[in-house]
């Protein structure tokens, strides 16, 4: 269906909303946000500040457009979450329904094309990646598994084993991956952001050339390889009019986290510059270390000439204190897009800068401090600790846990690389793509008596078969393996034939069998097999197989809860996060704690002007997660062994993004006061120098 009619679920055919439904539609906007909201169709780019409601603004955005005649199906929402996109969808139908214009049918949800940048790029390559030679039935392989593989090409060529040190296959496809998401050569990659690999390079590119052809022959995709085909479709004209001819508007949200290859795919999905909603902040650009470049959103205008630009900057979080702050943080950035974040909430206290002697009176100070905020009505889990590092929380983490402080970490280990998740993952893949060995060695790696030899034996006989798990009953296996051999086979035979859509019992099939492996394997069985339990509970959301496992590789979820809601650890919890993962996020009080150079920035992000400028960008959004209280914490002294069990020690200077400009800002403070005497008669006798001196005199006399 075209722009031009009317879908089932717009309230009007032509391309104009009614006065009255327009006045309802975007009522509780502000007038910034109402200007973005009902845009015309030249490029856009809403420059939103923190807390200015830029999700908000989307969605009106969306919803303006569906009720001005837009077909939902018409339009293409990238994300960079998966629940990002949900919560954008939801937004929109709820919008819908207040304004009284839902109409018949499903709901906006069901059917925009939203999602994240690689599961958008999943579907249109199983509709369109023939073109480019690519079968659909490919599976997607998650960071870990990409890791394996590329660990399998880097033993292949013996690698590392030439009696000197050779990138680890982690450092490797980081190299890979900034190649690809940056479009820059491994001479250039290697030369600027891993200079320690520059005797690699040749090495590298022989490794990268054998993990690409391993990938092809097992019909694998990974993370970099789902935007890199999606961009070949793109520059393939036929196709490209194909897939262009499926959207009427593109909006990317969080576009200042867009790398080369996602500015360029959105700039090839709209070439004529026209009906592209691009939002974003450009001092919340902070993954760098991802192929992320500010680039995108400072250069939008001249990628899109003609583009307007509209500036949220009322913000709807923060005290009128916390924003001075901020404001006078970023406005210290080298380059930046003007904007002056204010509030019309009344009151608030300075932000507080506290100097602590060292990490273990830090510890203390915010410790009293959460307490005492949860003793005036501030739940824990409206409170965050934010950190650079994740290793920067482990002295707290001790004392929480000694004064029963229940607390819940973000930025630690991902609940898909847990190793009893990525177990139950492998039968699924290996069920959906019989090619893939990365999943299949993983799986026959579970029978006791099977290593890699009969493995890799097992997975040759079943590509020789055509990927009939039949031929697997007649194997020669290890004794050892006998007794759950059977099952095994049985369990693949059975899942390579059941309906893609019957995912729930199939996992149920799959938990039936790795139960009894699982507790051979691994300790804290119990809790394991609880995940297992919530997985399938919780699989008849995402439809069939093919589109579980492609959702949960490319956007995993931290840990169960995820998935199911909050965490129930606890009455209350806690919440401690790096800074990279509370991006998005809002607390009553915020504790930005090790706020001292070599931590805030990180000693490993000062090479260049632009990581220096990344840095501060990350010390601003930790700060712009304060609605009331905002505290930054610096310890004077480190120690060299954790926990001040030895005495050698550094000193630490506060961060030189607190300059004497922005500390104005700021009550400074002292975390623990030098104590006062009661009253003279208490105090002790002065001793002058006078004194000292006479006494050292007397040493010598």
């Amino acid at each position: 269906m075209r722009a031009e009619e009317q879908s089932a679920n717009c309230p009007t055919a032509s391309g104009d909303i009614e006065p009255a439904a327009s006045s309802t539609l975007l009522a509780s906007l502000n007038e910034r946000q109402r200007q973005a909201a009902s845009h015309g169709e030249e490029a856009l780019l809403i420059v939103a500040g923190a807390g200015t409601g830029k999700t908000a603004t989307l969605a009106h955005r969306v919803t303006y457009l569906m009720a001005s005649g837009t077909d939902p199906g018409r339009i293409l929402l990238l994300t960079f979450t998966r629940r990002a996109a949900s919560e954008m969808l939801r937004r929109v139908d709820s919008i819908m329904r207040a304004a009284g214009l839902s109409g018949a049918g499903s709901s906006a949800g069901s059917t925009i094309w939203g999602g994240t940048f690689h599961s958008v790029a999943v579907r249109l390559l199983r509709l369109h990646g023939r073109d480019i030679g690519l079968e659909p039935d490919f599976t997607v392989l998650d960071r870990s598994d990409a890791e394996d593989l590329m660990h399998v090409a880097r033993t292949e060529l013996g690698l590392g084993q030439a009696g000197r040190r050779f990138p680890q296959k982690s450092t490797c496809l980081d190299i890979y991956s900034r190649c690809v998401n940056t479009c820059a050569s491994v001479d250039h990659v290697v030369g600027s952001a891993f200079p320690w690999c520059k005797d690699d390079i040749d090495a590298l590119k022989e490794l990268f050339a054998l993990f690409t052809d391993h990938k092809e022959a097992q019909r694998v995709l990974d993370y970099d390889d789902l935007l890199l085909f999606w961009h070949a479709m793109l520059s393939q004209q036929a196709t490209a009019e194909r897939i262009q001819s499926r959207f009427d508007h593109v909006l990317v949200d969080e576009y200042q986290d867009t790398n080369v290859l996602q500015a360029e795919i959105v700039s090839l999905l709209r070439p004529d510059g026209t009906r592209v909603t691009a939002v974003g902040d450009d001092a919340q650009a902070i993954y760098g270390f991802r192929g992320a470049t500010v680039r995108n959103i400072l250069d939008f205008e001249k990628r899109f000439p003609g583009a307007e630009v509209v500036t949220l900057e009322r913000n709807y979080r923060s005290t009128a204190p916390i924003l001075d702050a901020s404001n006078l943080l970023i406005a210290e950035a080298d380059e930046r897009r003007e904007k002056h974040l204010y509030t019309e909430r009344d009151g608030g206290a300075r932000p507080t800068l506290a100097s602590c002697q060292d990490e273990a009176e830090q510890t203390d100070y915010l410790v009293e401090r959460i307490l005492g905020h949860r003793e005036q009505g501030t739940l824990l889990r409206e409170q965050a600790v934010l950190f650079r590092a994740a290793h920067h929380s482990a002295h707290l983490e001790i004392e929480l846990s000694r004064r029963n402080i229940p607390y819940i970490k973000y930025g630690g280990l991902k609940f898909i690389e847990m190793a009893h998740v990525k177990d139950l993952m492998a039968f699924l893949r290996l069920a959906e793509n019989p090619r893939d060995l990365t999943a299949g060695m993983r799986v026959l790696g579970l029978v006791p008596g099977i290593g890699p030899k009969t493995a890799a034996d097992a997975m040759q006989t079943l590509a020789a078969s055509d990927a009939d798990f039949e031929s697997w009953v007649s194997l020669r296996i290890p004794e050892a393996a006998r007794g759950a051999w059977p099952d095994l086979v049985t369990l693949m035979r059975g899942l390579a034939g059941a309906a893609p859509s019957d995912l729930p019992a199939q996992v149920h099939a799959i938990r039936s069998v790795y139960a009894p492996l699982l507790e051979l394997r691994y300790d804290n069985v119990d809790a394991r097999l609880r995940d297992l339990e919530q997985i399938e509970a919780l699989a008849s959301r995402f439809g069939d197989r093919s589109r579980f496992l492609a959702e949960i590789a490319i956007d995993p979820p931290a840990y169960t809860q995820d998935l199911a809601g909050p965490p129930l650890l606890d009455e209350d919890y806690l919440i401690l996060s790096t800074i990279h993962s509370a991006k998005g996020l809002e607390f009553d009080v915020v504790y930005v704690i090790h706020a001292a150079d070599g931590n805030i920035p990180s000693d490993m992000a000062t090479g260049t002007p632009e990581e220096i400028e990344e840095e501060r960008r990350l010390f601003y959004v930790a700060c712009t997660r304060a609605r009331n209280d905002l505290y930054v914490t610096w310890p004077l002294r480190y120690y060299a062994q954790p926990f001040g069990m030895s005495d050698t020690h550094g000193y630490a200077q506060r961060t030189r993004f607190i300059t004497p400009a922005v500390r104005h800002a700021f009550a400074e403070t002292l975390a623990r006061p030098e104590a006062e005497f009661e009253s003279a008669e208490d105090a002790p006798p002065i001793t002058t120098t006078a004194d000292v001196r006479a006494g050292l005199k007397r040493m010598w006399t």
